[in-house]
């Protein structure tokens, strides 16, 4: 018996194709939504799922989509995530993140679809208040991005209580690597995530990469992030989905390894990894970043059953290089 289709906005860019992959090794067929500002057309390709190019506030489209196929479930990836740039173009994050998640929570409720699992982000708590940060830390977010998020998540709440659609949401903290077997991996323009960086600069595509701060109060004096593989993040959606599926309530997971390492660490490690040598230049420390990022995942490792395969550090960077040698050879 074949499983239900699946919609997965966002499903051309770097979680979303992975979340993609994750669905169809256990069955699921899908649909991929993607207006490809983002994302990339041969990415969604190798997947070998339907991809239809349109943007989430296209009422017209989701409407037509929804009654043209029998999708059982939405999982959506179509957020601009730009720390920086949701600052200086909040007006492009609120219209994209709020306004299109907006509309396509319309047309589900239209279509009678009530299962929705929403890619959020550690960046709805703000600085944290202590380590590790689990599901009831307080929400304060610090830039726009942050905020567009939050939003959704309380805009999920209202149309579980009004309509009954239920949510899976996921706050989650740094997406890295790329996928095992080297098929799809992380490819933004312009390119902000620190392993990335580091690995280009191993490979000579950038000259060096520079570290924002080296006197916060860690063991290094660098930053510390919690990194989780991307194929553990997918695999942790269509668990999520499946829960949603079975009738469950609706819940809220943070995604993350549950230890951090620095930015030194991260360099130190891509080093061992490449063997290549990596220029690094010390910056100053950029408004708004947290001494430390650390999340607890320990609620979706109980409810879930999530089990992530990738936590070390070393197979994070070795997927991601395997990635990075192919993508830019």
């Amino acid at each position: 018996m074949s499983k239900q289709t699946i919609l997965v906005t966002g499903g051309a860019g770097y979680i979303g194709s992975h979340a993609v992959k994750a669905l169809q090794q256990v069955g699921y067929k899908v649909v991929i939504l993607d207006n490809l500002v983002y994302g990339h057309q041969d990415i969604a390709e190798t997947l070998d799922a339907e991809l239809i190019i349109g943007d989430t506030n296209d009422r017209e489209l989701l409407d037509r989509l929804f009654s043209d196929r029998q999708i059982s479930a939405v999982m959506h990836f179509a957020a601009y995530a730009y720390v920086g740039e949701s600052v200086t173009q909040p007006d492009k994050y609120y219209r994209n993140n709020v306004v299109g998640t907006l509309t396509l929570l319309e047309a589900m409720v239209a279509a009678n679809i009530k299962s929705f699992v929403f890619s959020s982000t550690c960046a709805s708590y703000g600085v944290p208040q202590q380590i590790p940060i689990t599901e009831e830390h307080p929400q304060a977010p610090i830039n726009p991005y942050g905020a567009t998020k939050l939003m959704v998540e309380r805009i999920l709440q209202d149309f579980d209580i009004a309509y009954s659609l239920k949510s899976v949401i996921f706050r989650y903290f740094n997406a890295a690597g790329a996928d095992p077997a080297g098929a799809i991996g992380e490819d933004h323009n312009p390119e902000t995530h620190l392993i990335p960086l580091v690995l280009q600069t191993a490979m000579g595509i950038r000259e060096a990469i520079t570290v924002y701060g080296s006197d916060y109060p860690t063991a290094d004096g660098t930053c510390i992030r919690d990194y989780i593989h991307v194929t553990d993040l997918a695999e942790a959606h269509v668990l999520g989905l499946e829960y949603l599926l079975k009738g469950n309530k609706s819940e809220i997971f943070n995604l993350g390894n549950g230890n951090g390492f620095s930015v030194k660490e991260v360099i130190d490690a891509a080093k061992q990894i490449t063997g290549k040598p990596i220029n690094v230049v010390m910056g100053d420390r950029r408004a708004g970043d947290p001494p430390a990022l650390v999340g607890s995942s320990e609620k979706a490792r109980s409810i879930l059953n999530w089990q992530p395969k990738y936590a070390d550090l070393n197979l994070i960077l070795q997927h991601a290089w395997q990635w990075h040698q192919k993508r830019h050879a």
